[in-house]
């Protein structure tokens, strides 16, 4: 069975851990209602994504290959105010040819809760062609090191 599919199994199967990464809120990042802008959520998602993939091994100068967002949503679930460190869980739900999708979850360190939930989907880009191409075999292998998925 091909590495792709045995990712899908495991991730259906709740196997698998998160990326995880705690970023600072910076005092800029709040609004005039004395809590985080909606906008800087998707900041969040972003800085979280761009680290996870590099850990995987996707995407960088050293490759050739892109990465670009094909949808991004968030669910407010509660405020985040200045100051504070975010923790986003960034977790694998779906591998596609040259698609990922993923959960995220975002929380205030040391505050039960969930603040937002987002869901993004990304697609790998051949950067020569501009054209979506598979992931590699080191690429999904990357995923499965990073989200400690067994594949064997």
């Amino acid at each position: 069975m091909e590495l792709q599919s045995r990712l899908n199994e495991q991730v259906q199967a709740g196997t698998g851990e998160c990326f995880r990464l705690e970023i600072p809120v910076r005092w800029g990042d709040h609004d005039s209602h004395d809590h985080v802008n909606n906008t800087v959520y998707f900041r969040f998602m972003e800085e979280t994504r761009v680290h996870c993939a590099r850990a995987c091994g996707i995407g960088g100068r050293a490759t050739n290959r892109d990465i670009v967002v094909a949808n991004v949503s968030c669910t407010f679930l509660r405020p985040i105010h200045w100051p504070a460190i975010v923790v986003v869980e960034k977790r694998l739900k779906k591998v596609g040819r040259s698609s990922v999708e993923f959960e995220d979850e975002i929380s205030v360190k040391g505050e039960e809760g969930l603040c937002a939930r987002g869901q993004t989907v990304v697609v790998g880009l051949d950067r020569e062609t501009g054209r979506p191409a598979p992931w590699s075999q080191a690429e999904l292998e990357g995923m499965a090191k990073v989200f400690a998925i067994p594949v064997a």
